[in-house]
């Protein structure tokens, strides 16, 4: 008996993609999705989120802030969300478009002003700036990986939700 292996490209499930693209486009209510976590504070600065039934992502701050520096901290993570959402388009994008996709790489940085944040003044306490630098090395021709960025940036989730001013409540229970 002969099994084949098959090693889809980019390592990418595009029969999972393809069922959820299909349930979409037959009921569109299905593209309606909620996501949700839940932070419980450890003492100090730590915290620890848990979201579906993963193990907890700790969060701290550096001992320069006032933190321990056991574990990134939330502006950390946060750039982190952005690269990883960008890792995800354009895996699944290339994948798509049949590109392969040898290496990629994100470097994320932030600019915030820390006087907000420590009560020194008042404004804006989040970041001023935010760039990615995107690192693609693939077989492709450049055409195609720039279309690919194109894509990957237009479709962005975490992406659009940085980059356009998102209705945030925060309520005490």
């Amino acid at each position: 008996m002969t099994v084949e292996v098959q090693h889809p490209l980019n390592d990418v499930d595009t029969q999972s993609i393809g069922t959820l693209v299909a349930a979409i486009q037959e009921d569109p209510g299905k593209a309606a999705t909620t996501w949700a976590a839940r932070v419980a504070w450890q003492g100090g600065f730590r915290s620890q989120a848990r979201v579906r039934g993963f193990d907890p992502t700790p969060s701290d701050e550096p001992s320069a802030l006032g933190g321990t520096d056991t574990a990134p901290n939330p502006v950390e993570q946060l750039l982190s969300a952005l690269g990883n959402c960008l890792a995800v388009g354009y895996a699944a994008n290339a994948t798509l478009a049949g590109i392969e996709i040898d290496e990629l790489s994100i470097e994320l940085k932030g600019d915030i002003d820390l006087r907000v944040f420590l009560g020194l003044a008042e404004g804006h306490a989040g970041f001023d700036t935010i760039t990615a630098a995107v690192r693609i090395a693939s077989a492709a021709p450049r055409e195609d990986i720039e279309a690919l960025h194109a894509k990957v940036v237009a479709s962005s989730p975490v992406g659009h939700t940085l980059g356009r001013a998102v209705p945030v409540a925060i309520d005490l229970a």
